[in-house]
Parts: structure tokens; sequence; C-alpha cells
């Protein structure tokens, strides 16, 4: 296999999203995640052409929809210190509930739809 030159402080896969309100997915992602902003490239002084954040050491990549890129929302499976809040704090946010938190097999975990419309499952582990 070919080794692969990854820059740094990215992963080898990374999600790729495009979003109505760009940077209020980004607000979002703060506010409910903890994620900061790396980097924001501009189209305008309105649209998002590309910016990137992180939560905990994974990039996600996302930029604002155009009639030329619609949206592509994805799901995400995603382990916090506490599934109960980032619920409770993904609700705050203007997400909707798809299933209230409670215990599982694999950790105590809840699933939302952001603003957006992607999925997210906080997850806690046992």
């Amino acid at each position: 296999m070919l080794e692969i030159n990854i820059p740094s402080g990215y992963q080898q896969v990374m999600p790729y999203l495009i979003v109505k309100d760009a940077t209020g997915f980004m607000k979002f992602m703060q506010d409910v995640f903890g994620a900061k902003e790396k980097m924001t490239q501009m189209r305008d002084e309105k649209i998002i052409m590309h910016a990137e954040i992180t939560v905990g050491e994974c990039v996600i990549m996302f930029a604002d929809s155009t009639d030329a890129f619609p949206p592509r929302t994805g799901g995400f499976f995603i382990y916090v210190p506490d599934a109960d809040e980032a619920y409770i704090k993904a609700i705050a946010a203007g997400a909707t509930s798809i299933m209230p938190v409670s215990d599982q097999p694999y950790g105590r975990s809840g699933g939302i739809v952001d603003p957006c419309g992607n999925t997210w499952w906080p997850t806690t582990s046992l």
C-alpha cells in the first residue's frame, strides 16, 4: 500500500457537509459540542465557501449550500462527557429530539437533529 501524506491536524477521513446556514451550524457545534473554529473562507460577506471546525481531535469541513451545491447532511455518533447535558444543550440550541437520552448497552445515548438537518447521537460510554 502506498504511503499517504496527511497534513498535520487532519485525519484520513473527514466529513464534509453542505448546509443551509453554515454560520448557524458553526455556532450550534460550538455551543453544544465545544467545537473550535479552525478556519473559514468566505465566498462573499454572507456565504461560507469552506470552513473547518475541530471537535476533540476530529475535523469537520462544511460550506453553505448554493444552487450548484444543494444541502448534503450527515449522521454522526459522537462521544461526549455527559450525554444528558449535550442533549439538553442541543435542544436549547434549536435541535429536535429523535430519541431521548437513555441507558443503552454501549452507554448513555440520545438522538437529535440539528437545525441544519444533521443527525447526532451524543453518547457517554459506560
